[in-house]
């Protein structure tokens, strides 16, 4: 996608959509294990950011060397980057420490796992938390997409189910399917990722590889990240020497994405990443590629904001703000609005054609994809402040956010 084309949705501006644990504790990392690679048969998701070489979808879609959202080679090659520590004396069991005490990693993970679901499709896998005793599971829409109902859940205990789809939203990348014939499920715990801090540690379970119930640990490495995933369609994408075909990709920007070192591998996505209580604070859904070990999930909040509305009524409204953007060429780091839809809340606030965005809520902005990404995570009749320049002038205004026609 070219970022200096203006950004356009059905109403002809850029479609903006949506609305601690305990202290971090310390545990030791295993050395770099590279595994083989999963068969040549996933294809899906590749994620792309101007500041992050080559994101990508973490269900085990697709296979390549710098992307992992579908059955990559990225993570293990990021886990290989990763030196593990060096152990001179003997130490405790690792641990997260929390207010009402501490528990091991092991406690922890024992604790997650009967929550987290893998699902395999037609020609994808992924992974699910479970929601309710009676069998919703909420993952990511990558992963269920274009499977029809020709999906099978694989619980914690080996048994499985078939599934079907209550709703997907692939604005902002989360899906709802209930297993069939279930019943005494262990429901996850859901925490508050507002509650979140950079260094708190977290875990990621799923089932990357296809291996289910897989636990990676890490801390929380950054907050609020703006990242765009695109959609490969039936690409096949395959691991170095294997050649590679495939065709253009669609994209869609998600924003106030948790940003984690827990290694997040194909199969990951939809899978859990929870807090030293245990609690489902994030979605796992992508990871940087390229060896850099870093993965993104999208927050609890968000998801159990759109997953209650796939629930109810098998759709979500979102936020609207009713502008055009491209990023700024200037000095300054901003999105350019091109363009303001008439009535939009927008125009109601006041903003204008030509004016530069530089923050809007509490998130600086860098370019078009910081207001796309953050819009989404608005709710309906939310309050927002935009802070802009024009003719060099620094102002804000107060939006109030809309639904989306």
């Amino acid at each position: 996608m070219d970022a200096n084309a203006p950004r356009e949705d059905n109403a002809g501006g850029w479609s903006q959509f949506g609305d601690k644990p305990p202290t971090a504790g310390t545990f030791t990392r295993p050395g770099p294990v590279l595994p083989p690679p999963p068969p040549p048969r996933r294809a899906g998701f590749v994620l792309t950011r101007k500041a992050i070489a080559g994101l990508a979808l973490a269900a085990v879609t697709a296979l390549t060397a710098a992307a992992l959202g579908g059955g990559a080679v990225g993570a293990y090659v990021a886990e290989g980057a990763r030196p593990a520590p060096t152990v001179t004396t003997t130490v405790a069991s690792p641990v997260f420490r929390t207010a009402s005490g501490q528990l091991t990693v092991a406690q922890v993970a024992e604790k997650v796992q009967p929550s987290v679901v893998m699902i395999q499709g037609q020609n994808a896998e992924g992974s699910g938390v479970v929601l309710s005793e009676d069998g919703l599971i909420l993952t990511n829409n990558h992963v269920v997409a274009g499977q029809g109902d020709q999906l099978t859940v694989k619980f914690s205990d080996g048994k499985t189910a078939k599934a079907s789809v209550v709703g997907t939203d692939p604005a902002t990348d989360l899906a709802v399917i209930r297993a069939a014939g279930v019943s005494g499920l262990a429901k996850a715990t859901l925490g508050d990722s507002d509650q979140l801090k950079v260094g708190d540690d977290v875990l990621a379970i799923g089932s990357p590889l296809g291996l289910d119930g897989t636990v990676t640990s890490g801390i929380i490495s950054a907050l609020d990240r703006t990242v765009t995933a695109g959609s490969g369609g039936q690409d096949q994408q395959l691991p170095p020497g294997w050649g590679q075909q495939g065709q253009a990709s669609e994209t869609t920007t998600l924003g106030g994405m948790i940003q984690t070192d827990a290694a997040i591998n194909p199969g990951n996505s939809g899978g859990a990443l929870v807090n030293a209580a245990g609690e489902l604070v994030g979605i796992n859904s992508a990871v940087a590629a390229d060896g850099v070990n870093l993965g993104f999930a999208i927050p609890v909040n968000t998801a159990k904001q759109v997953s209650e509305q796939l629930i109810s009524k098998g759709k979500v409204s979102h936020a609207f703000l009713g502008v055009s953007v491209t990023d700024a060429t200037g000095d300054v780091p901003g999105a350019l609005i091109r363009q303001v839809t008439a009535g939009s809340p927008a125009e109601k606030a006041g903003l204008k054609q030509g004016d530069l965005i530089t923050k809007i809520g509490n998130t600086a902005v860098q370019g078009g994809d910081t207001v796309v990404g953050q819009v989404r995570g608005f709710k309906i009749g939310q309050q927002v402040q935009v802070t802009y320049q024009r003719d060099g002038k620094t102002s804000s205004v107060t939006v109030t956010m809309e639904e989306k026609k």
